[in-house]
Order: C-alpha cells, then structure tokens, then sequence
C-alpha cells in the first residue's frame, strides 16, 4: 500500500510492560510500529530517508504511562501527510513526522500482536503482545472481525483466541491505615518473600516480620522513592544489615 492519509484504531488491555501492538514496513524503508515499551505507549514511524543520509525521517513519539495495568486502552493513529494525531484515551498528541516525504509505503504484510522475524537486530529484540485487543480497524478495514471470519488472504492467525482471559492474580488495595497479616512459618531457617506493587507515594512500609526466639526482625520499606531492606539480628555483632535499591 502507498497511503497518504491513515487511520488506525483499536483497544488493548493487558498485564504486560513490553509488546509489540502492530507493525509494518516496506521495501523503501518505510516503517510504522506500535509498541509497549516499559508500560508507554511508543509510535515509531519513517515515510522514507535517503542513502545519503541528508533526509531522515525516523520519528518516534511516546504517550502514557502504566498502560500494563489490565483495563482497556483505546487507541486512534490519524496522519494526513505528515501530519500526525495521536490519540490515547482521549488525550491527544498532535506532531509532524522528520524528513521530507508524505506517503507510507508499506510493501510487506502488517501485523497485529507482534512482528515477523526479519534478521535485523530489532525484530528478534521485540516481544510479540500478550493480552486482549478489540476493535481493530485499519484504514476502513475491521480486522477483527475478517480474522474471526477467516477472511484475511494472505493470512497467518496463529494462536489466536475470540475472547479474553482474565488473569488469574487478584490485587490487594491498602490505604494508609489497612494492612494484611498473616501466620509465620516457625521452624523454618528460610525466609523468602515475593510480590509485585505499584504506588505513587514516595515512603511507606511494604513488608514487617519478627524473627522467633527474638532472634530480630526484617523490614522492607520506600523511603524516598527507594526500597530499602532492613534486617535486624539482635544476637550478633553487626547486628544489622542495610540494602537499598
């Protein structure tokens, strides 16, 4: 396709950080990718450069933020030239593209989820998406329903299913009074703890645990923005240990 206006809408949901949404590239260079990169959203687009190096038209613009956080997000690319809007959530971004070419030739197939293996150095760094899409349309076209009819030539719909698995890990909300206590395990000389948060506030207390036979205790908390360990031992010299990150 050599396109000069495109629209591209859809809605995602999903509980991952990285992920590829959809990609498309051609012979001259051309290239449009939508992406999940450390829970943003990232557009890369190129309508063309020249050998010479004089014109280059890579442009890159990223939007939003915790977008892993599984509710649905709607998406809305418009370009006419180089003109671009883009459109997360109804907030939107307006641009112009680098370089000095307005049409998008796209030669190859587009694909949605992630992107064929081509042998360059970002195909194989790119993860394919992992979670639920609806109402994809391109330029006119909706996608999802051709590919539930099976009405895509040529196409390769590979481990698709029509409907969305929730995921199957439940979050716990705490304000700043409530917390979850739960029973030690005694007789144990391993201490191993695992979870996933996400805050806006810089300092709190994440985690607390007495030792038995008062042997101490272990604390984990944000302080600054930081999260800090804090192990204490009350039967030795160094009786302290301090690990931040």
């Amino acid at each position: 396709m050599k396109t000069l206006k495109d629209v591209i809408s859809l809605k995602f949901k999903t509980s991952e950080s990285e992920g590829v949404i959809f990609h498309g590239e051609g012979q001259q260079g051309d290239y449009i990718t939508l992406e999940l990169k450390k829970a943003k959203l990232v557009l890369n687009l190129n309508l063309g450069s020249n050998q010479l190096g004089s014109i280059f038209g890579h442009t890159s613009v990223t939007t939003g933020s915790l977008l892993d956080d599984h509710h649905w997000h709607s998406i809305i690319i418009e370009r006419h030239g180089r003109n671009m809007n883009l459109t997360l959530d109804r907030h939107m971004q307006h641009f112009r593209t680098n370089g000095e070419f307005d049409y998008l030739d796209l030669d190859y197939e587009i694909t949605f989820g992630g992107m064929p293996f081509s042998g360059k150095p970002s195909s194989n760094s790119r993860k394919n998406f992992k979670g639920c899409m609806e109402s994809i349309n391109y330029n006119g076209n909706n996608i999802t329903d051709l590919a539930k009819r099976k009405k895509l030539e040529p196409s390769n719909v590979g481990n698709l299913s029509f409907s969305c698995v929730e995921p199957h890990t439940v979050p716990v909300f705490f304000n700043a009074t409530s917390y979850l206590e739960v029973p030690g395990r005694p007789s144990q000389d391993l201490f191993s703890v695992s979870f996933l948060f996400r805050t806006w506030n810089p300092n709190g207390l994440l985690l607390f645990s007495h030792f038995a036979d008062d042997l101490g205790n272990v604390e984990i908390d944000i302080n600054e923005g930081k999260v800090s360990v804090h192990i204490n031992v009350s039967q030795v010299k160094k009786n302290r240990i301090d690990i931040s990150s």
